[in-house]
């Protein structure tokens, strides 16, 4: 599929078939996470995979943007394996974790499986529900799964600024 034509497509899937991805389309996601560039190459990722009843349920006590997936991945990641950028203190780890829900996210809709990138769940519940250790923290949530019929992008998937109020050359 050519790209711009992927990136302009996907949108943020809330409604969905109930049957689960199956082992060999979660290996194409994962494997696409698991390739992402990373700071210095340092791969903090780590990566809980949610594809049982039991750990949906457990999902829907931390977050009411569940959408009923029968899917999900949780992106967090290891803040003591970050790169550190030296000027500042910033880690990498955030934005590796992004780049890696990215991937993930795009291989998802190239191979059929909608997503929605979820930021509304609560990091305390999501680490005690599911036993994360301390050093890794939850980053992004990817509710997934096969669109329903029904699916449809929101109204406002389509309205973009102007190209020129958010590029900028040479000076602000």
């Amino acid at each position: 599929m050519d790209f711009m034509k992927l990136a302009t497509e996907r949108y943020s899937v809330r409604k969905f078939t109930d049957k689960r991805l199956e082992q060999e389309v979660l290996d194409k996601i994962l494997l696409c996470g698991h390739i992402a560039p990373t700071g210095c190459n340092y791969q903090p990722q780590r990566i809980l995979v949610l594809n049982t009843d039991e750990s949906i349920e457990k999902l829907k006590k931390c977050t009411k943007c569940h959408f009923d997936a029968p899917t999900a991945i949780l992106v967090c990641y290891n803040k003591d394996e970050s790169w550190v950028r030296k000027y500042d203190g910033a880690l990498s780890a955030p934005v590796d974790a992004s780049i890696v829900t990215t991937h993930m996210m795009l291989m998802a809709q190239s191979i059929g499986v909608g997503s929605c990138w979820v930021m509304h769940f609560d990091p305390a519940k999501i680490k005690e529900e599911f036993n994360i250790p301390n050093n890794f923290i939850p980053h992004a949530l990817l509710v997934m799964g096969y669109p329903h019929e029904n699916s449809q992008p929101l109204d406002m998937h389509a309205k973009v600024r102007p190209l020129q109020e958010v590029v900028f050359y040479d000076k602000f």
